[in-house]
């Protein structure tokens, strides 16, 4: 009897060691998991952040570009008015050019009138 509540024990704090290691062993795998949880969170807050850095910066380059299409606009008309005053320029050129040509043959016809080479 003595020998059967003996081996009754030795059962018993088995189980209980038994119960122990598992106990143990579902620590270890939820701290696992609470660590690999922190991971997660923390790569999903990286990732939150870069995906608000990407937004920002395309929306930087959009008013950017926006910017730029403006400039080009502002230039293109700086540039029509550019070739219209040279347009002018040109034409007030011509017409002085055209009065003195014309001024020349006038004081050349003066001077070689037929009447006076007689």
């Amino acid at each position: 009897m003595a020998e059967v509540e003996r081996e009754k024990r030795e059962q018993t704090r088995r189980r209980v060691e038994e119960d122990r290691v598992i106990a143990e062993s579902s620590r270890t795998t939820s701290e696992h998991s609470r660590e690999l949880a922190e991971d997660a969170r923390e790569l999903t807050e990286r990732y939150r952040q870069e995906l608000e850095s990407v937004r920002r910066e395309r929306e930087a380059l959009r008013d950017l570009a926006e910017e730029a299409r403006r400039a080009a606009e502002d230039a293109r008309h700086a540039t029509i008015a550019t070739v219209a005053a040279a347009a002018d320029a040109l034409s007030a050129d011509l017409a002085q050019m055209q009065f003195l040509e014309d001024a020349r043959n006038t004081i050349r016809q003066l001077q070689f009138k037929p009447d006076d080479a007689q």
